[in-house]
């Protein structure tokens, strides 16, 4: 991995000027936004209009052909508008739902779907969940049936972030037989007949994102709408839940680190027996070792990243992304439960950032994968196990 700083100028500059447009047009938002339960529709094109969302995106599908450096430098700094379901919402926009178009999908897809997500006119959702199909992809019950220049899809999706309000969801049905071997991908326009937005989901955390449970009833769909071959949609999606693992792993980690840099803020301003309340011991010690861990987790993330910017490493990056993600997402939960606790009964008070983030927080070890499947993942990289 790097041994010094991956970020060139280059790098620095659209870091800036994510940090500048998140602190300056979100971050004031944070509280109001998680009260409605829902952010504007047009944050989305706020940020495609600034170019955030096409950075890794290829120039043929309305992104700009950089490398992954650029993602990990937005990710991090989205964390500074202080609202988990904004920033998850934004990341499923150009990272979760778009990116599987971009590699596998025809030109015609790219146009009609990704190159209009990335300047925020359409908004994308992921549509893999089922209410009985998390973790476990194979075994998702949403079919599509072929039928003449069409299919006919039939199911329900569920914990589909962007759901209430998406333009179109890259979803993931089943076109043959059971199991991993059954399942293709299509790009599906919300507009078509027969679907339905059935529930909106009311959620711990990440309260300002539109989670959604979903329901497809003899929607017909024609064939060009199909991504990549029929049938092979399992390896597409494992494909794609590296990139989704890694930039949630890697934004996981910056808010930890927000968190940290936070508590020390408030607490050499919070004065508890006649000094700083950071000066006692226990706190002082407490942050240092979670800045230690912090700091390794950014290095495992990093290395990762290293692996899935190189098409010739990315097949084999799966081990460090899991476990990243796995790291990441244990860390960002004792940080968050230690901060919150230091911010006593200020910390417990909802509309603080504190208490958001540790609401917030709780996600990271579940979606996308949980930790569980994320160890039994490594279980089967690790020779001996």
């Amino acid at each position: 991995m790097p041994a010094h700083n991956p970020f060139t100028p280059e790098h620095d500059l659209f870091r800036q000027s994510v940090r500048s447009f998140v602190e300056r047009e979100l971050a004031p938002h944070a509280q109001e936004w998680d009260e409605a339960g829902l952010f504007p529709r047009e944050v989305f094109k706020k940020l495609g209009d600034m170019g955030f969302f096409g950075m890794r995106h290829p120039v043929d599908a309305g992104g700009q052909g950089l490398d992954y450096w650029y993602v990990v430098a937005f990710a991090e700094e989205i964390v500074r508008s202080r609202n988990a379901g904004l920033n998850m919402a934004m990341l499923v926009q150009c990272e979760m739902a778009t990116p599987v178009i971009s590699e596998i999908g025809t030109a015609e897809q790219k146009q009609e779907f990704v190159a209009p997500a990335l300047a925020g006119d359409k908004i994308a959702a992921l549509g893999i969940s089922e209410p009985d199909a998390g973790s476990d992809v194979a075994n998702l019950r949403t079919t599509a049936k072929k039928d003449g220049g069409d299919y006919v899809i039939n199911g329900s999706k569920m914990w589909i972030t962007n759901g209430t309000r998406a333009d179109f969801i890259t979803l993931a049905a089943r076109t043959g037989g059971p199991g991993f071997e059954g399942i293709s991908l299509f790009t599906f326009p919300t507009d078509t007949k027969g679907f339905s937005v059935s529930k909106k989901l009311h959620k711990v955390g990440n309260l300002s994102s539109d989670t959604a449970l979903l329901y497809f009833e003899d929607c017909r769909i024609p064939a060009r709408y199909l991504l990549g071959e029929e049938d092979q949609g399992f390896y597409y999606i494992m494909m794609n839940f590296q990139g989704e693992r890694l930039v949630a792993a890697v934004s996981a980690v910056a808010g930890a680190e927000q968190m940290v840099r936070d508590a020390i803020a408030y607490g050499n301003e919070r004065q508890a027996f006649g000094r700083p309340l950071v000066k006692f011991q226990v706190w002082r010690h407490k942050f240092v070792e979670h800045l230690t861990a912090i700091e390794a987790a950014k290095r495992l993330a990093y290395r990762a990243v290293e692996l899935f910017d190189d098409p010739e490493t990315r097949p084999g990056a799966v081990k460090e992304i899991s476990m990243s993600k796995l790291f990441a997402g244990d860390l960002v939960q004792k940080v968050a439960y230690d901060c919150m606790q230091f911010h006593g009964g200020m910390g417990y008070v909802t509309e603080t950032d504190i208490a958001r983030a540790w609401r917030d927080s709780r996600l990271v070890t579940i979606g996308g994968g949980t930790s569980e499947v994320m160890k039994e993942i490594l279980t089967k990289l690790v020779p001996g196990l």
